[in-house]
């Protein structure tokens, strides 16, 4: 029975790590073998679909770039629909936060159209000392705003949470216990200090990460047409709906005379890498990208088939691409795009692809090369890529317009990180 019992505690530390934090193992029975990687070609991202090359940056702003995002919302992530038509803000009473070196502000955006239950809880730190608008990063959090930082001030959500007894999410509410979790992600303090505003959203608010979660999120009020309980192959995805809540944020920032909504670098990872790769695509407002360990349907090339797959990733989390993207399971070839054409689609706008070298399962090579083969874009508008042919080792940031970096360690966020973003950063929207 004592057994027994450290069993249990075991697979509860798990279960706690993977879906709090975001923290992934490397499941046997897929290639991590450079040598097994499958032969592949990738589409040309300057080859229009009529066969015509893209020869200047006239004719991927006018004509390839929408291609390529047709593409993209037909094959993977679904479409996203239009802005809404009555949004409300309520803020709260700036104050000043922890210790003096923050301003803090919650806002919520009611999506007024949709009625109650689909309220936006927004969390910004700004700089106390710094008059005039700032620059931003934009984020979403795995466990609620409280969870980024011990600030008793913050206001605990009240949306659906992950069952997770005995570290603040018993009975799918958080409680105090959650205060600070993920505290490790949001160097506040430091982000704050190099100048820039830090935007906090939890993702639940716009819908619940699981299969049926689009039966109770802003998924099943807008665009349904009379559908009924079912999705049609192209559809809007969690991951679409996800980035569509990233654009109502960086709408409540354009009315914000603290934010300079026009240097909004747009930041996520794991699942929410992949999450604010898509915003920065679909949504040219936000001035920067940023993907840290993203993986499969993020940075990395599908047609790799390293670590986790297409097929994989489908079967574990069915409602976080379309479902047309399901006919590609073991079958990336066909795919029409691959994950550079992603990255292609933030030109000319500045992308900072991050991988984790213990990460294998997101495909650190696969995540680099997808930055590699988006550099004839860049190219287009005068501007360079990652400046190097061949995977830098670990802790050596490279690229100019395009920035990558692998580094030590699992996949997560730490401060090395956040270091090399804040850098970044300060080249692009200084």
């Amino acid at each position: 029975m004592e057994m027994n019992g450290k069993r249990v505690i075991c697979l509860m530390i798990f279960i706690q790590l993977f879906m709090v934090t975001g923290m992934t193992a490397q499941p046997a029975g897929f290639n991590y073998d450079e040598s097994k990687v499958p032969e592949y070609s990738l589409p040309d991202p300057l080859v229009s679909l009529d066969g015509k090359g893209i020869m200047d940056a006239s004719g991927w702003t006018n004509h390839r770039r929408a291609e390529v995002l047709e593409l993209f919302q037909t094959h993977v992530y679904g479409r996203r629909p239009a802005d809404p038509k009555r949004v409300s803000y309520v803020e709260a009473s700036n104050v000043i936060a922890l210790q003096g070196k923050a301003v803090r502000k919650q806002v919520t955006i009611r999506l007024d159209e949709l009625g109650d239950g689909f309220d936006i809880n927004v969390l910004i730190y700004l700089p106390p000392t710094i008059k005039g608008p700032v620059p931003a990063f934009l984020g979403y959090n795995f466990g609620g705003n409280q969870s980024i930082h011990a600030d008793p001030g913050i206001i605990m959500p009240t949306s659906w949470m992950r069952e997770e007894r005995g570290v603040g999410y018993e009975g799918g509410i958080a409680n105090e216990k959650s205060r600070g979790l993920s505290a490790r992600r949001w160097p506040v303090e430091m982000i704050l200090e190099r100048g820039y505003a830090l935007v906090n959203v939890y993702y639940g608010d716009i819908e619940a990460d699981h299969a049926e979660g689009w039966k109770s999120g802003v998924r099943s009020q807008i665009n349904r047409d009379d559908q009924g309980d079912h999705l049609e192959p192209d559809d809007w995805s969690a991951i679409s709906a996800w980035s569509w809540g990233l654009s109502r944020v960086l709408d409540y920032l354009e009315t914000d005379s603290a934010v300079d909504a026009t240097k909004v670098a747009v930041f996520g990872h794991s699942r929410l890498g992949k999450t604010s790769l898509w915003a920065g695509a679909s949504d040219e407002r936000f001035a920067l990208t940023i993907s840290n360990d993203s993986g499969c349907g993020g940075a990395a090339l599908n047609r790799r088939a390293f670590g986790e797959t297409v097929q994989r990733i489908n079967t574990n989390f069915p409602h976080w691409f379309s479902e047309r993207f399901k006919t590609y399971n073991d079958n990336e070839s066909a795919l029409p795009v691959d994950q550079h054409m992603l990255i292609a689609l933030m030109a000319p706008r500045p992308v900072y692809i991050a991988s984790a070298e213990e990460d294998q399962w997101a495909d650190p090579k696969g995540e680099f090369l997808s930055g590699k083969h988006a550099g004839p874009v860049y190219e287009l508008f005068g501007l360079k890529g990652v400046e190097v042919d061949k995977q830098p080792s670990i802790h050596e940031p490279v690229g100019s317009s395009i920035g990558y970096h692998i580094r030590a360690g699992k996949h997560d966020v730490t401060d090395y990180d956040w270091e090399q973003y804040l850098n970044f950063a300060d080249k692009h929207l200084r």
